[in-house]
């Protein structure tokens, strides 16, 4: 059994610097951010419950908590998995705990964002966020918050919520304009959809903090009031190529940008990251899936 110690991870904010544990599904390997992960256990007898779908596991008890264990072999589909030694990465995502059954748990990495690389476009999957590259091997970022709300009515539920608005206020929405960081493609088109569907219309998009940066220090160098062309920016953390605190960090070191209010949103907001967030400069952190609490604050700082 090992404990993660997340006040390790990065001491210094907005480095574009992440910790990874690396870990085996078959003959495959992957990365989860240190950030999500509580503790790595070995597998404890398992409770079954009928109905449930075939990607889950069942149920343990641990610690006092009742946790749902998630079975990456079948939802990845890997063949090799039931080869294999097992572990249960314990994960904490916007206050809910699963845990996740893999194969063997190697070792934690440091790395920099800018090694980090999205999915080529040619390979169509909604579970993968990124690739990095090391010496002799590729391991595989997933998109944990994806797998999660497959397995998550409540939390497919929160995705789905909007908060009821006056006809003003949806009008008003429709001046404004938002730049979003998201490298989720599946968080991406629900959070345009939303937005969307609310009233703001005028939205910049974009996968990864380097190509909404880079868009934000053009910007910088006109003649014009950034607020002419960016009213609030909405981020996440973990990002390919720059993550959302070096992107804040940016922003912040900007003098003609460092007046956009900019809101976090993200399923790392535990007590560490939040303080993180708030040394940066972010007024406000919302985490995932709280997409009505999200516009409320986009409304606060915006309208």
């Amino acid at each position: 059994m090992a404990n993660i110690n997340s006040t390790s991870i990065l001491l210094e904010s907005g480095t574009n610097e992440f910790e990874i544990v690396e870990f085996t599904v078959g003959n495959v390997n992957y990365g989860i951010n240190v950030a999500k992960v509580r503790e790595i256990i070995r597998p404890l007898p398992v409770t079954k419950i009928p109905g449930m779908p075939k990607v889950i596991e069942g149920i343990i008890e641990l610690r006092g908590r009742v946790i749902t264990i998630v079975n990456l072999g079948v939802r990845l589909d890997n063949p090799d998995y039931n080869d294999k030694e097992k572990h249960i990465i314990v994960c904490e995502f916007n206050n809910t705990y699963v845990g996740f059954l893999v194969n063997s748990v190697l070792r934690i990495h440091r790395i920099s964002w800018e090694k980090m690389e999205p999915v080529p476009n040619t390979i169509d999957t909604n579970v993968a966020t990124g690739i990095i590259k090391m010496e002799n091997k590729l391991v595989v970022l997933l998109d944990f918050e994806q797998i999660l709300m497959e397995v998550s009515p409540e939390i497919a539920q929160k995705l789905s919520q909007k908060p009821v608005s006056s006809v003003d206020v949806i009008e008003n929405r429709a001046n404004k304009k938002i730049l979003i960081a998201e490298d989720s493609r599946m968080l991406r088109d629900l959070l345009i959809q939303t937005l969307h569907d609310s009233g703001y219309k005028n939205l910049l998009v974009y996968e990864n903090g380097r190509d909404a940066w880079n868009t934000l220090d053009k910007l910088s160098h006109n003649d014009r009031e950034i607020s002419q062309d960016v009213n609030i920016v909405i981020t996440d953390i973990e990002m390919p190529q720059m993550d959302g605190h070096h992107l804040l960090k940016r922003i912040k070191e900007n003098p003609k940008l460092n007046v956009l209010p900019v809101v976090i949103f993200s399923s790392l907001i535990n007590p560490e990251m939040r303080r993180k967030g708030e040394s940066l400069g972010a007024i406000s952190q919302i985490t995932k899936p709280e997409i009505s609490e999200l516009i409320s604050e986009i409304d606060k700082y915006s309208l």
